[in-house]
């Protein structure tokens, strides 16, 4: 009988995270983002879905800011989320967002950010309404937000540098 469990991501699971994003993604970018995403420091929450020794899943919230009237305010980013292929429809994806979430609460974060599909993580608290008023890049449809307590609702998103220059290349 196989045991799936999700726990913190060590140094030791990095290669085995760039192989999940490959495969999920079909391609390097996101392995790109999330190596210069943990070189950089800007790492707040990452955790790795283990099943049986083996890693199937993955999940990166990363340091953001809301820059509003000459004030920082700290947030996080989720990206990315991958899960190999072959463990697709499998609960994994938000079985790392929910233990995440859980993780973030207590570390005392009070808001997320996402860019992704409204149905699936909608699923999971993120609405297109708590994200439309913030200025951003990425503004469209697919941004959405998830506040756990007292957070800003309009101002500038400043994601980690690692987001420029991974989507760059």
């Amino acid at each position: 009988m196989s045991m799936m469990s999700i726990r913190a991501a060590t140094p030791r699971d990095r290669e085995a995270i760039r192989l999940v994003e490959e495969h999920a993604f079909g391609q390097q970018t996101e392995a790109g983002l999330v190596d210069a995403l943990v070189t950089g420091g800007d790492a707040v929450v990452e955790l790795v879905a283990d099943e049986d020794g083996q890693v199937v899943g993955h999940i990166l919230f990363s340091r953001l800011f809301v820059q509003n009237g000459g004030k920082s305010f700290p947030a996080v980013a989720l990206a990315p989320l991958a899960v190999e292929p072959s463990f697709h429809g499998t609960g994994i994806g938000g079985a790392l967002i929910r233990e995440a979430h859980i993780r973030l609460k207590e570390a005392g974060e009070v808001l997320a950010v996402v860019l992704g599909d409204p149905a699936y993580y909608g699923r999971f608290g993120y609405s297109r309404a708590r994200a439309e008023k913030f200025e951003s890049e990425y503004q469209g449809e697919a941004l959405q937000a998830l506040a756990w307590g007292e957070a800003p609702e309009t101002g500038k998103l400043v994601y980690a540098s690692a987001f420029g220059s991974a989507l760059a290349a």
